[in-house]
């Protein structure tokens, strides 16, 4: 499954390539993508409407369209975005988006894990608070770690909200912090333990004066990834 980083670094290339693209077209060529909205009206709701940004939230990719609403593709194992990308099996394409220009952007999937949906944009904007617990994950995603409001006083109080809590659980849970799985201990990841506190090698609760070590570990390794797969990244 892909890292943050890496999906960062996608939305950031594919804004530079189709923001300001307007829809004509929609095809699935997987009964389940689109689950559960049937493909054509996925496609009515798509057509002729324009990209106005590329961001990502968690670890879906976010095409923020006109008129309020956005479309939200979870890449999951193995979902490729393709863009005037030639050569392209065609054995794993899933569905395909055609703009009025002719260019076309294409979502690859060998394991058909992925997903795309239409979606109001404002339900992307979650909290993490815990009565969101029964809400689609797209609408109850926690705090970004690269947001300005991920904060040592916001750390602090969901800290103090789950005073009970192993740090590493805690990170996991997408619906309090939008690592979208990302295991704090993978060295791959870039996030370690905050400040090589015991406590959290051993996966025992961490008390609210842990939020600043784990805040000021947590985001700027984040950012560093990020970087580092894409060195223009601001």
């Amino acid at each position: 499954m892909p890292e943050l980083p890496e999906v960062e670094t996608i939305a950031r290339q594919l804004r530079d390539l189709v923001v300001d693209r307007t829809i004509s077209g929609f095809e699935s060529r997987w009964v389940r993508l689109t689950e559960p909205e049937p493909a054509d009206v996925f496609a009515a709701r798509l057509r002729g409407r324009r990209i106005t940004g590329v961001r990502r939230r968690g670890k879906f990719v976010v095409f923020d369209l006109d008129g309020g609403e956005a479309l939200v593709v979870s890449l999951r194992m193995t979902g490729k975005l393709l863009f005037a990308v030639e050569g392209v099996d065609e054995r794993y394409v899933r569905g395909e988006i055609r703009f009025t220009d002719g260019t076309a952007l294409r979502f690859s999937d060998t394991r058909k894990f992925g997903r795309m949906a239409v979606v109001d944009a404002a339900a992307l904007e979650g909290n993490g608070q815990p009565d969101r617990a029964r809400a689609p994950l797209h609408s109850s995603l926690g705090q970004e770690p690269l947001a300005r409001g991920f904060t040592v006083a916001w750390l602090r109080s969901l800290l103090r909200r789950r005073p009970r809590a192993a740090i590493k659980p805690l990170l996991l849970d997408q619906r309090a912090i939008a690592l979208a799985g990302e295991d704090p201990s993978a060295p791959e990841s870039g996030v370690a333990a905050p400040g090589g506190h015991p406590a959290a090698a051993r996966g025992d609760p961490l008390g609210a004066s842990q939020g600043d070590p784990a805040r000021r570990c947590v985001a700027p390794r984040l950012r560093r990834c990020s970087r580092a797969a894409w060195p223009h990244a601001a």
